[in-house]
């Protein structure tokens, strides 16, 4: 038999604002320095035994996100999942468990859930951990994975430990039933749940047969089934991706793994749900907090990171993304700049980051949704300056790529290559622009940029118009679908 990964990225990693944000969240960005955490999660997956490529569930927003990422490490797929809209991590499962019924040559095999934004620092005890659990997985139990609490975190979940559970077969005895759960107590009983030695945290990775869990759903939640069966029974397929229908989805109700199913498990299911502990540093990196307790430090107990100059500064996280930061006198301070917002805030306090987003959303701020520099399937663009009536861009083409055939009804576009070789469509007309070359586009005319090299193609575009929203675009022809 196979092991079926699952990587579940559709999370929005809110308490990382003002770096993760809703069109761009934590799972596709490099926190450690190595890879985006989406990408050290996809390796992971390197030196299993038997392992089929992932299927990957994300919002449709991320879509192209996810795809170069994939591409950056030449990693194969067998589907990337799309949610209209996010509705948490057990209809994920269900859509993801339904696919690998419908499309995998394995009649039933037992899946590897995922979350995608996780640090796990040890791979030999990982795999180690991994293989233990795909032996209990396919027995048809539902195997979960429990960290030793480091302090009382009120952050996490926990599992409270049942009777060890003897392994003939791997001469150990490192396996418990699941007595039952503790979601985020507070810290008192977080406190009192680790010394009693009987809790561990909660990591939110699960091995278990596809049938398992559409079997789990389906008694406890047939609301999240039926419309998940629904939606996926009417999915259409696009180039790369699978759109379950969103009209269904929207309907589904939003609820986790843990909630819909794992804490409803009635005596009897409980027998063979099974955690495994697995001794490595482990973190869902959730909060600013977070990272500064697994990053490196140095004598004054600071996390510094990209240009910081700091006198006086104790154990506190300074995090530059775009300019210098200069702290003086601090302690137990989070600072994080980018280029168009900075946070600052009480270490420990960063927990309510996610109050504040929600107002940036309540007040229509664009901040909490893009930063100035903007991911698309064809690269990228920079907002430089904007005022009334005009606005600057960056735009960075990747080789071979191309935007849309598209025209726009209230602004014109004045583009000026700066490195590479643009080819323009303009109405019935097509030439090449090349470095330090310009075109104009008038309102209304239909019009198309593409990369004409094998470098990247760097364009200044300036707009002016009435209104420069980006739905202010009409397509006619586009690669990639949208």
């Amino acid at each position: 038999m196979s092991l079926q990964p699952v990587i579940l990225s559709g999370g929005s990693g809110t308490r990382l604002w003002p770096l993760s944000r809703e069109f761009y969240p934590k799972q596709f960005l490099d926190l450690l320095g190595k890879n985006s955490m989406l990408q050290l999660t996809l390796s992971r997956l390197d030196n299993l035994d038997n392992v089929n490529n992932p299927i990957i569930v994300c919002n449709e927003e991320h879509r192209f996100l996810v795809l170069e990422q994939l591409k950056n490490l030449n990693c194969k797929f067998n589907s990337i999942i799309l949610e209209s809209i996010a509705r948490n991590t057990a209809p994920a499962l269900t859509l993801a468990s339904l696919d690998i019924l419908n499309n995998n040559p394995d009649p039933d095999p037992v899946m590897l859930v995922l979350p995608a934004d996780h640090l796990i620092d040890d791979m030999v005890e990982f795999h180690k951990v991994i293989n233990l659990g795909e032996i209990l997985a396919e027995e048809n139990n539902i195997v979960m994975f429990g960290v030793k609490p480091k302090n009382p975190n009120n952050s996490y979940g926990y599992i409270e430990l049942g009777n060890s559970i003897s392994l003939e077969k791997e001469n150990t005895s490192n396996a418990y039933n699941v007595n039952g759960f503790v979601e985020k107590p507070d810290l008192l009983v977080a406190k009192d749940l680790i010394e009693s030695g009987h809790y561990l945290w909660n990591s939110g990775i699960f091995m278990l047969k596809a049938s398992v869990w559409l079997k789990a759903i389906k008694k406890y939640q047939p609301d999240i089934f039926n419309i998940c069966s629904n939606s996926y029974d009417h999915a259409k397929k696009d180039g790369d991706f699978l759109r379950p229908e969103s009209s269904f989805l929207e309907k589904c109700p939003e609820d986790s793994i843990d909630y819909a199913v794992m804490e409803h498990l009635d005596s009897k299911e409980k027998s063979s749900c099974v955690v495994l502990p697995f001794n490595c540093t482990w973190s869902d990196l959730g909060s600013w907090s977070a990272l500064w307790e697994i990053r490196n430090k140095d004598q004054q107990g600071n996390v510094s990171i990209g240009d910081v100059q700091s006198i006086d500064v104790k154990n506190s996280l300074l995090f530059s993304n775009d300019r210098m930061i200069a702290a003086l006198d601090l302690e137990n301070i989070i600072i994080v700049e980018t280029s168009d917002a900075v946070l600052v805030t009480h270490r420990g306090k960063d927990q309510e980051i996610k109050k504040l987003v929600n107002e940036l959303k309540i007040y229509q701020r664009p901040e909490y949704q893009n930063h100035r520099k903007v991911h698309r399937p064809w690269g990228n663009y920079e907002i430089l300056d904007k005022g009334k009536g005009f606005q600057v861009k960056k735009l960075r083409v990747n080789p071979g790529a191309s935007l849309s055939l598209q025209v726009h009804r209230y602004r014109a576009e004045h583009w000026v290559v700066v490195s590479g070789i643009a080819r323009v469509t303009k109405d019935n007309e097509q030439f090449l622009l090349k470095e330090n070359e310009s075109t104009y586009v008038q309102i209304g005319v239909k019009h198309r940029l593409e990369n004409a090299s094998k470098e990247f193609l760097e364009i200044i575009e300036v707009q002016s118009g009435d209104y420069l929203g980006e739905d202010d675009i009409k397509r006619y022809e586009d690669r990639y679908n949208r």
